[in-house]
This record gives C-alpha cells, sequence and structure tokens, in this order.
C-alpha cells in the first residue's frame, strides 16, 4: 500500500512486523494516518509485533506513534535484543472450551504492560499477554508467519471458519 486510494481494494489489512519507528514515519512519509485510522474504524485489522507496535494506544517511545487501534501500552523489543530471539510453546485460548498450545517464534517481540477492560487476552506467555483482540483488531507479539500458523488470519479475516465454535484440537493438532 502506497497511497491511501489502495485501501479501497481491500476487505482487512495486517500491519507487518519490522521496525516501528520505520513504519510510524512511513505512515507519515505517504500521508496514511489518518486514511488507515479510518479504515480501521469499520474493517479487520492485525498487527504482528512490529504492527502490534503500531496498533497500540500508547507506546512509551516518542518516535513512534502509533494508531491507537488497540487500548493497550506496548513496550518495544522487551523480549531481549535479536539475539535472545526464540520460539517458546505457548497456550492459547480461543473459546471456553478449547485451549490449544503451538510455537509461538518471538523476535525482539513487544511487551504489551497495559491494557483496557475492551482487551481480551488469547494468549499469554510468562504471564504476559501475547495475542490480544477486541472488536474486529487483533494484536500479535510475535510472528505466526515463521511457524506456518494461519489460525490467527483465519479469525479475523475468515467469518465463515466459525474458529471459536469449531473443535480446534481437530483443526490444529497440538
Amino acid at each position: 500500500m502506497k497511497v491511501p486510494l489502495d485501501l479501497e481494494s481491500v476487505d482487512g489489512l495486517v500491519i507487518p512486523g519490522g521496525e516501528s519507528t520505520t513504519l510510524s514515519l512511513l505512515i507519515d512519509s505517504f500521508d496514511l494516518r489518518q486514511p488507515l485510522i479510518n479504515f480501521g474504524k469499520d474493517h479487520p485489522v492485525m498487527g504482528t509485533c512490529a504492527g502490534l507496535i503500531m496498533m497500540a494506544k500508547d507506546v512509551p517511545d516518542e518516535r513512534v506513534n502509533p494508531l491507537g487501534f488497540l487500548n493497550i501500552c506496548v513496550d518495544r523489543n522487551a523480549y531481549g535484543r535479536q539475539i535472545e530471539s526464540s520460539t517458546e510453546m505457548v497456550k492459547y485460548h480461543f473459546n471456553s472450551n478449547t485451549e490449544i498450545e503451538f510455537a509461538t517464534t518471538l523476535i525482539r517481540a513487544p511487551k504489551i504492560s497495559e491494557m483496557g477492560d475492551d482487551i481480551q487476552v488469547i494468549g499469554e506467555f510468562k504471564g504476559s499477554p501475547v495475542a490480544v483482540i477486541s472488536g474486529h483488531h487483533l494484536g500479535l507479539s510475535f510472528h505466526p508467519e515463521l511457524d506456518d500458523i494461519d489460525l490467527f488470519h483465519q479469525i479475523l479475516f475468515d467469518p465463515s471458519s466459525n474458529v471459536y465454535t469449531k473443535n480446534l484440537n481437530q483443526i490444529y493438532a497440538t
């Protein structure tokens, strides 16, 4: 996406990982901030890693100007430096009956330090949320694509999948 008009041709948006200060700078350089905020009012948006940082309401780093989709505060690089990146087994709760554990890759991952009442935690690692949802906005501290996990995409972008009501253990073997 390079111009606001590009948003008219999509039904949802994934804000990818990368470098959040650069993402913030590029959003402003291309005059995309308000068009993205307007798009997010009615469309699903998922942010992974740096994308989660951009979706936050608050980031204690003046170089980042987040979009405010999720009522959370996010600390950048909270899980350590690049060399400390790891893949961990994390338990996820998608409905009251189902818990699934799968590999989760954290690369200089952001940590959610505060959350509003409207935030539902889907997954936690060492007592901190790594996957949250609020309405049609989903934020992940990690990169699901690195572990071939498309479940989060299904939850947000494919309403016909009924992920919340299906037996997830049959869909995704642990």
